[in-house]
């Protein structure tokens, strides 16, 4: 598991003063990226071998609201890893004491070749990736 910090900007809330709920999905991609740099990797490295890793489904559960300049801590991990796709799962908490969890959520992952085609996870992201399975 890796652990994010992101603190919550004026222009991710809404008329209500809390954040906008597709934000998330801004801080679970924050995350990941912290995630596979965590691991001694990148996104980029990912793209430079000609690979992909869209999100083909992304799923959320809100428990309690987050506000302007909240510290988020969001914790992402692998939660499954197959051929062609993994899952990544999401806890976003606002720091404190105690930490008040916000949301949980998952985003899955196919992992494709320039041309859009699924592809094998090659297996040097495997070895990155299974660090944590």
């Amino acid at each position: 598991m890796v652990e994010a910090r992101i603190r919550v900007i004026y222009g991710d809330t809404d008329q209500m003063g809390v954040v906008y709920h597709a934000n998330y999905f801004r801080y679970f991609e924050f995350a990941r990226g912290e995630y596979f740099r965590a691991r001694g990797g990148s996104y980029r490295d990912v793209e430079r071998e000609g690979l992909m890793l869209p999100v083909v489904e992304a799923s959320i559960a809100y428990k309690s609201p987050a506000r302007y300049d909240d510290v988020l801590l969001v914790h992402v991990r692998v939660s499954e890893l197959k051929r062609a796709s993994l899952t990544f799962h999401y806890d976003v908490r606002r720091e404190g004491a105690p930490e008040t969890l916000l949301c949980t959520g998952q985003t899955v992952h196919a992992c494709v070749g320039r041309d859009g085609r699924p592809t094998r996870l090659p297996p040097v992201l495997v070895a990155l990736l299974q660090m944590a399975v």
